[in-house]
C-alpha cells in the first residue's frame, strides 16, 4: 500500500510539474510572441533536438496522408524553408522508418501518430483538445527509439497545425513577409530546438482578415503581368502571408474599372482577354477551391451578400430579372443571384455577408422612408437566411453570418432594427482609423457577438489614403485595445487597399488580433524594432525601427492625397520645419540603406527607403509651391527659383516610382505603387499626378524694399536683404550677396572704397509692445578692421538720436585670441545698442542704418523688446507683409 502510494504521489509531482511548465509556457506566449526555441548549438548529447546538425544531417517531416491537403503543403513549405535556411532539404516520410531525428508533424484526429502519442501519454492535448486554432510544439522521448527525441508539431484543427509549422518557420529564420517584402532568410549552419514544451494557445479574435480593397489600378495591372490577372497563382501568395501571420480570413479585392455594360453589347473582357473587373469566384474558379485547401475562411466586403462579387452582377445582371439592384422592384432575380452564390461557396469554409446595400458604397435604394428601409432590410435579411438553410439542408445558424454596420447601416442598427442571434455583428471605423460604435457594456450582449472593420487604406471623402503607409502605430494599438475592451472579439478584418506598402501596419494588426493585451503603453514602442528585427536582423533593426516609426508620426500628420502648400504655416515657420524633419530623416534613411548589406536593399527600400524619399519629397515640393507663391506675389524673382525647385520634385517624383517599379527586387513589383497622389481636388483622384500651378516673375518686374515686419513674440527679426527702403549716393548701389552667411543672404554698399554718409537702409516694423527704449542687435559679417580706426555704423530709430556704433576697432592682434579669432571662426559680429523709442502717431516705427565706412557686411537685424532668445541662426524671421 505504502509503495503503491509512493508510485501514485511520484506521479502526481511529476504531474504538477508537468502542468506547471505548461502553464508557464502559456503564460509567456499570452504576453508576447513565441520566445526563441532555436539555436546553433547542440546544447549537449541529447538535450536540442537537431533540425539540421552540426554534421550536416537533416531530421526528416513525418506527416500522415489522411491530413488536411493544406496542412502537407504547409509542411512542404517548411521543407523548403529549412533548405533556404540550412542549405539542407529534409526528407519527407509518410509511412517508412526513419534512420535518424524525426519531426512529427499533425493535427489531433487527423493523424494516427499524434493520435498514438496523445492516448499513450506521451504529448500531452490539453491545449489541443476542444480549442481553436491552437498548437503545441515540444520534444518529446521517441517511442521507437531509447533514448532520442522527436520534435512534434501538433495542431487542434488544420488551422492551427499550420501555424505550428510556420512559427517553426519564422523561429529558423524565415520572416513571413519573406515573399511580400523580399526579406532574406536568415541563414544558418546548423539549426536544434531547445528542449522544452510551447503551447501557442487560443486567439483572442476568432477570425482575423484583410479586406484587398480599391486595387485598382495598381495591384490589378501589377497582378495582370506578374500573374494574368487576379487569379489563384496570384492569391496563393496572398493566402500563405495570411496564414504565415496566423490570419484565417480574407474580403478578395472586387473593385473593377467600371460600373456599367451596356445590356445589348456584354464586354466581358478586354483587348487583352483580362476581365476588367474583379470577381473572386468568376474570375478564376481554382480561387475559392484554394482558398479552401490553404484554410483561408473566405467572405465578401459589406456591401457584396450571399458570398457574390458587386462585379458578377454587374457583368450578369441581363440575368436577372429586370437588372435592377433593387430589392423591392426586381426581388426574384435578386434572390436567383444570392441563391446561386450559396450554391457555389456551400461547400468551402466560408462567413456570410447579409443585408444589401446600394452600389457604389451608396445607400440602399430607398424604399420610401427610414422606416421602410428598415423593414425593407429585416424582410432581404429573412429571405437570405431561408435561401441558406434550403442550398445548405442545415439550419442558418449553422453557417457563418455576418452584418456589417458601414456607413448609413449603422443607423438601421440603432433604430433597434433586429438581428438573428447567431449572426455577426461587425461594427466599423470611420475610415480613418477611429471606431465609430462599441457595444455598451452594461447592456445585453448579443449573443451572435462583434467584429470591427478597420481601415489602414481608403478611398473615399474627403480625400484618399492609398499611396502610401499613413498609420501611426501607437494610433491603431489604442483603437484597437479600444475595441477589444468593450467585446469585440469575433471578427477583425482590416482594410489594406493593395497591401504594399501597408506591410507594417498590417502586420501589428495581426499581431493584435492573437493577442490585444500584448502591447501596453509602457512597451508599444518595442513592436517596431522587433518588426525590423524580424525584417532586417539584430545589427540594423535600431536605426530602421526609429526611422520607420518617426515616418509614421510624421506621415500620419495628413495624407500625401490631402497635403498641399497650403496645409502647414509658412509664416511663422512651421512649414520650412516639418519640410526639413522630412529631409533630414531621409539623409538618415539613406546612409543606413548604402550601408547595410545588399541582400537587404530591396526590402529596406520596399518598407522604409522609398516611403521617407517619397514623401520627403512631396513635402519639399509643396513647401516650394507655398515659397513660389509668396515671392510672386511680392513681384520677387526668387519665385522662379523656386519654381524651378518644385518641377525638380514634380520630375523626381516619377523617377523615384520608376525606380521602385523597375529595379526593386529586378522589377517584381511593377505598377505596384503607381498610385495617383499629386493634384487631387475631390475624394475622387485625377487620373495622372498633376504638376502644381506656379508663377513666374519677369525679370523687368523685380521690386526691391516694402517689406513691413511685425513683432511677435517680444521680438522683430529681419533678414537684411528685407529692407523697406533703401537709399544710396551717385558712388554706390545697395548690394544684395546671395546666400552669404548663416542664413538668407548679406548685404552692403558697392564698390567696397568709396565712403558715404548719405547713403542708408531703413527697416519698418508695426509693434505691439512700446516701450521707452529697446535693445537692437545687428549682425554683421567678420569684417577685421582694415580701417585702423575701426568701421562705423550709425542706427537711430525715426532719424532720431543717432548712435554711431564702431563695430571692430577691437578685433585686433593685441586681442587676437579674445577677439579676433573667435570673431573670425563665428564668422559674424554681433553688436548690440540701447535706442529710445520716440512716440509715434500710429503702431509703425521705422529703423534706419547708415554704413559709414567701406567693406561692411549685414546679414540681420533684431529689435529686441524682451523676447530675444540666444540662437546660432539668430532666430527665424518674423512675419512681414510686402
Amino acid at each position: 500500500m505504502k509503495k503503491r502510494l509512493k508510485v501514485s504521489l511520484s506521479l502526481l509531482f511529476v504531474l504538477l510539474l508537468e502542468s506547471l511548465f505548461f502553464n508557464v509556457v502559456y503564460s509567456q506566449q499570452t504576453s508576447g510572441l513565441m520566445a526563441n526555441i532555436i539555436t546553433e548549438k547542440s546544447e549537449g548529447t541529447n538535450a536540442a533536438f537537431p533540425i539540421v546538425s552540426k554534421d550536416k544531417l537533416a531530421a526528416s517531416i513525418r506527416y500522415d496522408v489522411a491530413d488536411f491537403k493544406g496542412v502537407i503543403r504547409a509542411i512542404g513549405d517548411l521543407q523548403n524553408d529549412i533548405n533556404s535556411v540550412t542549405g539542407i532539404k529534409p526528407e519527407l516520410l509518410t509511412s517508412n522508418p526513419a534512420e535518424g531525428y524525426e519531426i512529427v508533424i499533425g493535427t489531433l484526429g487527423k493523424n494516427k501518430q499524434i493520435d498514438n502519442l496523445a492516448s499513450s501519454g506521451r504529448l500531452n492535448t490539453k491545449d489541443l483538445k476542444g480549442k481553436w486554432e491552437s498548437f503545441v510544439i515540444t520534444t518529446i522521448d521517441n517511442p521507437k527509439k531509447s533514448g532520442q527525441k522527436i520534435l512534434v508539431i501538433a495542431g487542434s484543427d488544420k488551422r492551427g497545425t499550420i501555424y505550428g509549422i510556420y512559427e517553426l518557420s519564422r523561429q529558423l529564420g524565415v520572416s513571413p513577409w519573406y515573399w511580400w517584402a523580399d526579406v532574406p532568410v536568415k541563414k544558418r549552419a546548423a539549426a536544434y530546438v531547445l528542449p522544452g514544451a510551447y503551447a501557442s494557445g487560443e486567439p483572442k479574435v476568432k477570425y482575423r482578415g484583410i479586406f484587398i480593397n480599391d486595387e485598382n489600378p495598381c495591384m490589378k495591372l501589377w497582378a495582370r503581368e506578374k500573374f494574368g490577372g487576379m487569379n489563384s497563382k496570384m492569391y496563393s501568395h496572398v493566402f500563405e502571408l495570411l496564414l504565415r501571420l496566423r490570419a484565417n480570413y480574407l474580403w478578395p479585392g472586387m473593385w473593377g474599372s467600371f460600373t456599367e455594360y451596356e445590356p445589348s453589347k456584354p464586354i466581358l473582357k478586354d483587348e487583352n482577354g483580362f476581365y476588367e473587373g474583379n470577381s473572386f469566384n468568376e474570375d478564376d474558379p481554382e480561387n475559392p477551391k484554394l482558398a479552401d485547401e490553404f484554410g483561408i475562411v473566405m467572405g465578401t466586403s459589406h456591401h457584396e451578400p450571399m458570398q457574390r462579387s458587386q462585379q458578377e452582377w454587374i457583368r450578369n445582371k441581363a440575368n436577372y430579372g429586370n437588372g435592377e439592384w433593387n430589392y423591392n422592384t426586381n426581388k426574384e432575380g435578386i434572390q436567383k443571384f444570392f441563391r446561386e452564390g450559396i450554391e457555389h461557396t456551400k461547400n468551402y469554409e466560408s462567413i456570410i455577408t447579409m443585408g444589401m446595400r446600394g452600389d457604389d458604397d451608396k445607400p440602399m435604394v430607398d424604399a420610401g422612408s427610414a422606416e421602410a428601409n428598415f423593414r425593407t432590410m429585416e424582410n432581404i435579411m429573412k429571405d437570405q437566411r431561408e435561401i441558406i438553410e434550403k442550398e445548405t439542408g442545415k439550419p442558418a445558424a449553422k453557417t457563418p453570418q455576418v452584418w456589417t454596420l458601414y456607413s448609413e447601416v449603422l443607423d438601421y442598427f440603432d433604430k433597434g432594427m433586429k438581428v438573428p442571434d447567431d449572426m455577426m455583428i461587425v461594427l466599423c471605423d470611420n475610415n480613418w482609423g477611429d471606431v465609430r460604435r462599441l457595444p455598451d457594456l452594461k447592456a445585453k450582449r448579443h449573443p451572435g457577438g462583434y467584429g470591427m472593420y478597420y481601415h489602414a487604406g481608403y478611398y473615399g471623402g474627403p480625400r484618399a489614403s492609398k499611396w502610401l503607409n499613413v498609420t501611426q502605430i501607437e494610433k491603431m494599438w489604442q483603437q484597437l485595445k479600444l475595441t477589444y475592451d468593450h467585446g469585440v472579439d469575433k471578427i477583425w478584418i482590416v482594410n489594406v487597399g493593395d497591401i504594399k506598402p501597408l506591410e507594417y501596419p498590417m502586420d501589428f494588426f495581426f499581431q493584435m488580433a492573437w493577442n490585444p493585451d500584448r502591447f501596453n503603453s509602457e512597451n508599444i514602442s518595442q513592436y517596431s524594432q522587433s518588426f525590423c528585427e524580424q525584417q532586417f536582423g539584430k545589427s540594423i533593426a535600431l536605426e530602421a525601427s526609429n526611422i520607420l516609426s518617426t515616418y509614421c508620426k510624421y506621415a500620419s500628420r495628413i495624407t500625401p492625397e490631402m497635403l498641399d502648400d497650403k496645409t502647414f504655416n509658412l509664416e511663422n515657420g512651421e512649414f520650412k520645419m516639418v519640410r526639413e524633419e522630412f529631409l533630414a530623416l531621409e539623409a538618415r534613411a539613406l546612409r543606413q540603406f548604402i550601408m547595410i548589406p545588399e541582400n537587404y536593399r530591396d526590402t529596406y527600400k520596399e518598407l522604409i527607403l522609398y516611403p521617407v524619399q517619397a514623401l520627403a519629397n512631396l513635402y519639399d515640393m509643396y513647401y516650394g509651391v507655398a515659397i513660389n507663391k509668396k515671392f510672386a506675389a511680392e513681384n520677387d524673382v526668387k519665385a522662379n527659383i523656386w519654381a524651378d525647385h518644385v518641377e525638380h520634385c514634380f520630375q523626381r517624383d516619377s523617377e523615384l516610382t520608376k525606380d521602385f517599379n523597375l529595379n526593386v527586387a529586378h522589377g517584381k513589383w511593377n505598377h505596384i505603387i503607381d498610385q495617383v497622389h499629386i493634384g487631387y481636388t475631390t475624394w475622387h483622384g485625377p487620373q495622372y499626378n498633376l504638376m502644381p500651378k506656379l508663377i513666374r516673375i519677369a525679370n523687368e518686374k523685380r521690386k526691391t524694399g516694402g517689406y513691413v515686419f511685425e513683432e511677435k513674440n517680444g521680438v522683430v527679426s529681419m533678414e537684411a536683404e528685407h529692407f523697406f527702403e533703401a537709399q544710396s549716393d551717385l558712388k554706390t548701389k545697395w548690394t544684395v550677396i546671395p546666400n552669404l552667411g548663416r542664413t538668407l543672404s548679406g548685404i552692403t554698399l558697392m564698390p567696397n572704397i568709396e565712403k558715404t554718409e548719405e547713403s542708408y537702409i531703413r527697416y519698418k516694423m508695426k509693434l505691439n509692445t512700446v516701450k521707452d527704449s529697446v535693445n537692437v542687435r545687428i549682425f554683421f559679417d567678420s569684417t577685421m578692421p582694415f580701417i585702423p580706426e575701426g568701421h562705423k555704423v550709425a542706427v537711430s530709430f525715426q532719424d532720431k538720436t543717432e548712435r554711431i556704433l564702431n563695430i571692430n576697432k577691437d578685433l585686433t592682434w593685441a586681442n587676437n585670441y579674445s577677439k579676433m579669432y573667435p570673431a573670425g571662426a563665428a564668422r559674424m559680429i554681433e553688436t548690440t545698442v540701447t535706442l529710445a523709442l520716440p512716440k509715434t502717431s500710429d503702431e509703425f516705427y521705422t529703423l534706419t542704418l547708415k554704413l559709414l565706412d567701406p567693406g561692411i557686411v549685414i546679414y540681420k537685424v533684431i529689435v529686441d523688446l524682451g523676447g530675444f532668445e540666444q540662437t546660432h541662426l539668430k532666430m527665424d524671421e518674423s512675419p512681414y507683409k510686402r
